[in-house]
């Protein structure tokens, strides 16, 4: 017969010592959700023998596994150097090794609410944590989330303290395994090299003939005192698309089409067309072709803080809205969790660095944009931040519409598993950039 003691969720530090210092087993488990209790969760025949087991073979200092929900298998994913977020999904339950989660109680800091991300923090820099992909039990009964609010969490103002004691955690976590950086960036000249324009607003787009035209009249309509520029990189469209954006072109030469020979390009490889055209400015700014810009002073503004801030990336603000211009919820998001003491090691815990986003083309040239058509520009973000000033404008420049067709809408379960993933990976990349950055 096994024996473990299950331990209720807490995120305050001191119940948590206390809890796992009355543990009386070898190993215990820890429910990660509040609101399902123990009594919510029907284990499978040899569920528990299965999870020390794989703990004995492993030597991992916590595991999680799978499990079942509404009838259907709920797969999660592995949790990597970079899985930084403090939202990672480690299921409703999870196995700790008891003298490994003792070892590390003095290094958690005394807080009210991070207590697990804390502990999981910790046992990762002494042990290695185990997804064991075997569905071990069925939830039978749980709350609802609600996804969109949970996506938004960290920009809440609402959730303020919370986040702060997740920064703090994430941030002494970071200089525990040497890939914390200080707030020093390397200088940038601005006025560097020889451009067509002073900005571009760079479009990829495929498939929106609904809403390309908006985009496109929207980066056109900019009031500035400089030249700039309009650049599309149609990704091969079949639905109108491509003949809307020639029309508008031949009544605006501002409007410069570009149509890759490629047929492999994702967003992020549409970006790096764009960039490495010979059209470009100097200044690259972000529009997707299913959003707006605030205003016609977005881009003057943008320009502006790149000289005023002396950075070589700039992020605004954006605020969420439906088609007639409504405000949906969370409304405005605009990463006033960022500073520039700690913005930079903090980016590796959120998942996102906000919208519009530009870039000093003689750096991104250097850098470019993985060829995907998601994460591509947090990557890049990542990478920037990492060696140079990140610049915040936190008014309202950008609106980001929601409809049907937006390719967040109605995420599978799977293609979120897949993205997570994908965003933990690029994390994992960056802390080991930043590691051997450190160790020069």
């Amino acid at each position: 017969m096994i024996h473990c003691d299950i331990l209720n969720f807490s995120g305050d530090s001191r119940r948590l010592r206390q809890q796992i210092l009355a543990v009386r087993h070898r190993y215990f488990l820890l429910l990660t959700d509040p609101r399902v209790p123990a009594a919510c969760l029907q284990w499978g025949p040899t569920a528990l023998h299965r999870l020390i087991q794989a703990a004995e073979m492993s030597r991992a200092g916590l595991v999680y596994a799978d499990y079942r929900e509404d009838g259907k298998a709920h797969p999660l994913i592995d949790c990597q150097a970079g899985s930084l977020r403090d939202d990672f999904d480690f299921g409703k339950i999870v196995l700790i090794h008891t003298p490994t989660a003792r070892a590390v109680l003095d290094s958690l800091p005394d807080c009210r609410h991070a207590a697990f991300y804390a502990l999981r923090l910790a046992l990762s820099r002494k042990r290695q944590i185990l997804h064991l992909r075997e569905c071990l039990y069925t939830v039978v009964q749980t709350a609802e989330t609600d996804h969109e609010k949970a996506m938004f969490a960290y920009v809440d103002p609402r959730n303020r303290e919370v986040q702060k004691e997740m920064e703090a955690v994430c941030t002494g976590h970071l200089r525990q395994i040497g890939a914390w950086l200080p707030a020093e960036t390397a200088p940038v000249d601005l006025k560097t090299g020889d451009f067509p324009v002073e900005a571009s607003v760079i479009i990829p787009v495929r498939n929106r003939i609904r809403t390309i035209a908006d985009a496109v009249s929207s980066a056109l309509s900019q009031q500035c005192s400089f030249a700039f520029n309009v650049i599309v990189v149609d990704n091969h469209s079949t639905d109108g698309t491509t003949e809307k954006l020639l029309e508008m072109a031949r009544s605006d030469a501002r409007l410069v089409v570009l149509r890759p020979r490629r047929q492999d390009l994702n967003i992020g490889g549409c970006w790096n067309t764009a960039v490495l055209d010979e059209h470009c400015g100097r200044f690259a700014v972000q529009l997707d072709s299913d959003d707006m810009y605030s205003s016609q002073d977005t881009l003057s503004r943008i320009v502006e803080g790149f000289y005023t801030q002396q950075c070589a990336m700039l992020v605004g603000s954006y605020r969420i809205c439906d088609f007639q211009g409504h405000t949906l919820p969370p409304g405005l998001i605009d990463h006033r969790e960022w500073t520039d003491d700690n913005g930079k090691n903090n980016a590796l815990r959120i998942n996102g660095l906000g919208a519009p986003r530009a870039f000093f083309t003689p750096l991104l040239r250097k850098t470019l944009f993985p060829n995907t058509s998601y994460g591509e520009d947090y990557a890049v973000g990542l990478a920037f931040s990492r060696k140079w000033k990140t610049g915040r404008i936190y008014d309202e420049l950008y609106l980001c519409r929601r409809w049907e067709d937006n390719t967040d809408a109605s995420m599978t379960l799977e293609r979120l598993n897949a993205n997570n993933y994908y965003k933990d990976q690029l994390r994992s990349l960056e802390l080991q950039a930043r590691q051997r950055q450190n160790k020069r």
